[in-house]
């Protein structure tokens, strides 16, 4: 199908300040016109136009969805499907939907960097670094059973374990990789009662570099991981959280 026929897709909003809206509206006329994985977006203006709202809107939307990885922009060319776009007919909304799935993709990415750098944090982490990592777990775990805001304590947590493992690297592309994943101001990947289930797997990680036990610590990451997963799928079948 043409780029010009997917247009017929959309019709002009009523609230033109309904970003979500806008977002909702690209999603079902990319699925309604059939459009697949590699397929050209009609161009942005022409979008605006059916939609009723202005270029930078549209801009806007489309910067959102390059955040979760759903389209690739080639400077010159147009705006490329990077990934499936399935609207949601249930409790869940689309955008939940679609920020769910890119977390996915994205937990996928991190287990396989995951699992190296939690081995080889446990097989060269000095005696100090793993006291160091007992001692941010502890904080994590006070914070998450207080109820208080856990994120500045998780990442603490992490970043020692990258440390730990002898090559920077590591930590800078795990972060860049978190902050590249876009996410709602009012998304439920963006709570703090997101994650919750995981953090007792914390100190089974914790536990298991301070004994340098290599395949338990990565046997723990895993688990901790699987756990996040499962949450995922539970938010995008059901609206766990939502």
């Amino acid at each position: 199908m043409s780029r010009e026929a997917a247009l017929s897709y959309l019709e002009p909003l009523e609230n033109r300040t309904r970003n979500v809206a806008v977002l909702d509206a690209l999603a079902e006329m990319v699925e309604r016109a059939g459009l697949k994985i590699g397929d050209r977006l009609p161009p942005e203006v022409s979008l605006a136009a059916s939609l009723g709202v202005g270029r930078s809107t549209i801009r806007e939307a489309l910067n959102r969805w390059e955040g979760l990885g759903i389209i690739r922009r080639r400077r010159g060319d147009g705006t490329y499907l990077a990934a499936r776009v399935q609207t949601s007919r249930g409790l869940v909304p689309t955008m939940v939907r679609l920020e769910g799935e890119a977390l996915l993709r994205l937990l996928e990415i991190r287990r396989t960097l995951e699992n190296d750098v939690v081995r080889k944090a446990t097989l060269h982490a000095t005696a100090k670094q793993r006291a160091e990592i007992a001692r941010l777990c502890d904080e994590l775990l006070d914070d998450v059973q207080a109820g208080r805001s856990w994120r500045k304590a998780d990442h603490a947590f992490h970043n020692a374990i990258y440390d730990a493992s002898g090559n920077p690297m590591y930590g800078q592309i795990l972060v860049n990789l978190d902050h590249a994943l876009e996410r709602g101001d009012i998304s439920p990947f963006n709570r703090d009662a997101f994650g919750l289930e995981s953090f007792p797997l914390h100190r089974d990680l914790a536990d298991a570099i301070v004994a340098e036990n290599a395949d338990l610590a990565v046997a723990a990451i895993n688990r901790i991981l699987d756990s996040v997963e499962d949450e995922v799928r539970a938010i995008i079948a059901d609206g766990k959280l939502v």
